[in-house]
């Protein structure tokens, strides 16, 4: 059985929240996808493949954009989301399994509530953002959401965000082309997982479980940079003692990309994606997932093509099926086939 880790659907109370709100650029892009809201689409979608089932997660805006800056509607947003996806897993489990929680980390409690409260109403684990509203994940204000996350052994799904609002060059006011998709997602995504190891976060909380969506972004073809060049932190800093920094991380930087993260399959139909990244991630490390439904053919063609990449790769059958579903099963402690 095929179960995809990391698809994206906007519940019914929270797309029409979307439509009202007029959200430009990326809010544009989820009114015009169809099966990424209406619930019969998708499941037909779901039946134009054997053995194959999705895991539903909320997509785009971040709701600290969405709600600038007010975290009690932050909250309010993450309930709205949370609460309709209990109700379509219940009537809908052979097509969807499970659901992963939307976070809350601009409420005034960095979301360690609404973590709580939706896993014990049976969320697989907690989706966050690559940043919140522009802050850091290291931030102290949301260390709470991490320690509790590792309280509750349940995985953090990561999703980058960016927006047309970062420009390209300093020079600029906002991002050309589409830049701040094509290829900030998969920096932010680096980024982000860089900040969180030399921040000590990995250090200090050793069970934190962290799916990076994409397959890690931009990680797996840097690992060059990342290993020995990094190996090197300090080299071309002044001001600042970074290779103190290094000395008291208790890996080498290295070792938490390859070995501490979690990483899904996901690569916009791209087959070279797939094999670097199983080169670069530890296989017990990886989950299957497609990114469904952002793709030319109506939420077919990545579903389809990560479909296809998986069984065209050499890999044990043991390898394989920890891949399709084994690994996530294990990472979030539900069993998802029956």
């Amino acid at each position: 059985m095929r179960i995809d880790a990391y698809t994206h659907f906007l519940p019914s109370r929270m797309f029409q929240a979307l439509i009202d709100s007029g959200y430009p650029d990326i809010g544009k892009r989820m009114r015009e996808v169809p099966c990424i809201h209406d619930l019969d689409i998708r499941k037909k979608v779901v039946d134009t493949f054997p053995d194959y089932a999705q895991i539903l997660s909320h997509g785009m805006p971040p709701l600290e954009v969405f709600c600038k800056g007010d975290g009690a509607k932050v909250e309010e947003y993450a309930r709205l989301i949370n609460d309709e996806f209990v109700e379509i897993i219940d009537k809908n489990r052979d097509h969807f399994p499970g659901w992963v929680a939307q976070s809350a980390l601009g409420a005034p409690d960095a979301g360690v509530a609404e973590a709580r409260r939706a896993i014990k109403n049976g969320a697989l684990g907690v989706q966050i953002y690559t940043n919140v509203a522009g802050v850091p994940l290291d931030d102290p204000k949301f260390e709470p959401f991490f320690a509790e996350m590792e309280k509750l052994d349940k995985p953090i799904w990561l999703h980058p965000a960016r927006g047309a609002n970062v420009p390209d060059y300093p020079t600029e006011k906002t991002s050309k082309f589409e830049i701040w998709w094509a290829f900030g997602w998969s920096y932010e995504t680096g980024a982000a997982m860089a900040r969180l190891v030399f921040s000590k976060l990995m250090d200090k909380y050793p069970k934190l479980k962290i799916i990076t969506h994409h397959f890690g972004g931009i990680v797996p073809m840097l690992e060059g940079r990342i290993g020995p060049g990094w190996d090197q932190l300090g080299s071309r800093t002044s001001g600042e003692d970074l290779g103190k920094l290094l000395g008291e991380l208790k890996h080498r930087p290295l070792d938490y990309f390859k070995h501490r993260f979690y990483a899904d399959t996901a690569t916009f139909s791209s087959r070279a994606g797939v094999d670097i990244g199983l080169k670069f991630f530890d296989h017990d490390k990886i989950v299957f997932a497609s990114d469904c439904p952002f793709d030319p053919e109506k939420g077919t063609m990545y579903t389809r093509d990560a479909i296809k990449f998986m069984d065209e790769v050499d890999l044990p059958k043991a390898t394989r099926e920890a891949i399709w579903h084994g690994n996530l099963e294990r990472i979030t402690g539900t069993k998802l086939v029956k």
